[in-house]
């Protein structure tokens, strides 16, 4: 497939002159219910892929090949700019340089590679850690190596200031930029403060994960060259309670006539996109051809 126009529209986003919330997606309908809905960019996390697939949680189990198939079923499945959490590239800069190819491949608009040190390891007690200043500047150099398509955003993440503070966040903020990538990816940036800093020390756009209620200020953020805010990953979260709550009903004995809140024929319809697949089969199996 050709994911040139996708790609295009997303570095628009990054480029532009505003900040955008995306959709949390997990699949191919949730990523068309974005689409539908106009969204203007979907964004599948980790820990969402983890669920998606595995139904694990965020301990770093799921493979690049689980991660890249669900991020082919996804975009085959639309138009949506899909923007991807690969976490830490699953190894070391060679493993990242995979990473890129692999999810280049199955049609990212985007993808962010981080410098926490990962998976957990031995004696971190559970205390998230970084990679040193040098092997995370490794990866983003790698990762930019492994890129085919200029158009595809590669985004050095990190969540320094959570860990260390913002003046680390800002020193791994221009490093990352001298090393090449297109956005800045922060975790932990809870005031305006903080990222004000940020915004000043460095002059690539930024996404940041969270918008606590002193940030939720979409012009403060445009001005500050933020050109995504996530919201989280509340979509899969409302699904897996709505899947849960159905099944109880039907296992407590309601009939399923009575269960409300269903997704009506019409919905389904559109969702899938069954005229497409009836116009085919009239023109190729004689269904409805009054043959």
């Amino acid at each position: 497939m050709d994911w040139k126009d996708r790609r295009r529209r997303f570095r628009d986003i990054i480029e532009g002159e505003r900040c955008i919330r995306p959709a949390s997606v997990h699949d191919a309908l949730s990523a068309r219910i974005a689409e539908d809905l106009d969204f203007e960019a979907g964004m599948l996390g980790g820990s969402v892929a983890s669920l998606a697939v595995l139904g694990a949680p965020d301990v770093m189990v799921l493979t690049l090949s689980e991660l890249a198939g669900l991020v082919l079923r996804i975009n085959r499945a639309g138009g949506l700019p899909l923007m991807i959490d690969a976490d830490h590239g699953f190894g070391n800069a060679l493993n990242v340089r995979r990473t890129v190819e692999e999810l280049e491949t199955a049609g990212a608009a985007g993808l962010s590679i981080e410098d926490t040190d990962l998976p957990e390891p031995f004696g971190s007690g559970g205390t998230a850690r970084l990679l040193s200043l040098e092997e995370g500047v490794g990866k983003m150099r790698a990762a930019l190596a492994g890129r085919q398509d200029p158009d595809l955003v590669i985004a050095g993440r990190t969540s320094a200031a959570s860990i260390n503070g913002v003046a680390d966040a800002i020193a791994r903020a221009k490093a990352y930029e001298e090393a090449g990538v297109d956005v800045i990816f922060l975790i932990g940036i809870k005031t305006r403060a903080d990222l004000d800093a940020v915004s000043e020390a460095v002059s690539r756009p930024l996404i940041i994960g969270g918008v606590p209620p002193e940030l939720d200020d979409w012009d403060y953020l445009s001005a500050r060259r933020v050109r995504i805010a996530l919201q989280g990953h509340q979509p899969i979260a409302a699904a897996i309670a709505a899947v849960e709550a159905t099944l109880r009903a039907l296992r407590d004995g309601c009939h399923p006539s009575e269960l409300g809140s269903l997704a009506s024929p019409d919905l389904m319809r559109r969702l899938t996109r069954a005229d497409s697949y009836e116009d085919i089969s009239e023109r190729t199996l004689g269904r409805n051809s009054g043959d």
